[in-house]
């Protein structure tokens, strides 16, 4: 009877430890964003982040979405996709809103309807990168609808789904680099992602995820560690710097 009790216990607290997992995962990916939302919202400064890491996300997720129509992996993953897109959504709207804000009455809106690449993801109006993505999954479903039953595609599709996210970090390192220094972004932020990343790596490698989700989760993790670097090599330099306004 004891050890039937055991086995019991023993599988009611896997249970728990996987579900606490799973959920780990939905919104652990959400959390470091929290620090730099707050931060924008509090000194009214949106050019110490860079949208582009909005853009990578955006597109990782949207991709990764897409690839669970070929290989089914785990829900948690699946679900932490859509609501990481969201967050990126609101990140996006409040850094416009910030910008409008901020910005010369007289400078010229830029719209994504203006089809000026110059201007790329770097548009006035929160409905331009509502209406890009729109387009985006559109043609995107299109695509994989075609090219389902099509292995090595969708498995490329899922390695540009985690190798994007894996280089998100990437413009906010190459902005530190420019402006030799980390002014406006949220330690706390880099800190969360660099101990997030860690987790989710090594979820993806217990989990037995697909490979491309493991190896491209270590090149996230060693660029999270870069740009804490960043934050130590330009700890000095403290003040904002004016080629912030030009993103």
């Amino acid at each position: 009877m004891d050890w039937i009790i055991n086995d019991e216990l023993g599988l009611t607290v896997g249970h728990l430890v996987g579900w606490a997992a799973a959920s780990a995962m939905v919104v652990g990916g959400v959390i470091p964003y929290v620090p730099q939302y707050r931060e924008i919202k509090k000194t009214q400064d949106a050019d110490g982040f860079s949208l582009h890491v909005c853009f990578a996300l955006l597109i990782a997720n949207s991709l990764r979405i897409l690839f669970w129509f070929s290989k089914r992996y785990e829900l948690p993953l699946l679900v932490q996709s859509v609501v990481m897109n969201i967050t990126m959504f609101l990140m996006i709207h409040l850094c416009v809103k910030v910008k409008r804000n901020n910005a010369n009455p007289a400078m010229r809106d830029r719209e994504f309807g203006d089809l000026d690449m110059k201007y790329f993801w770097a548009w006035t109006d929160f409905q331009s990168y509502l209406d890009f993505m729109l387009v985006v999954w559109a043609v995107g479903a299109a695509i994989t609808y075609l090219m389902l039953s099509i292995d090595w595609f969708m498995e490329t599709v899922g390695f540009f789904a985690v190798f994007t996210e894996a280089m998100l970090g990437a413009p906010q390192f190459l902005r530190n680099f420019k402006n030799k220094s980390t002014y406006g972004m949220s330690i706390h932020m880099v800190v969360m992602w660099t101990l997030g990343d860690m987790f989710k790596t090594v979820y993806f490698i217990l989990r037995k995820a697909p490979n491309q989700f493991w190896i491209c989760g270590t090149l996230q993790v060693s660029l999270d560690i870069a740009i804490l670097l960043q934050v130590h090599i330009y700890r000095k330099n403290s003040q904002p710097r004016s080629v912030h306004r030009g993103d």
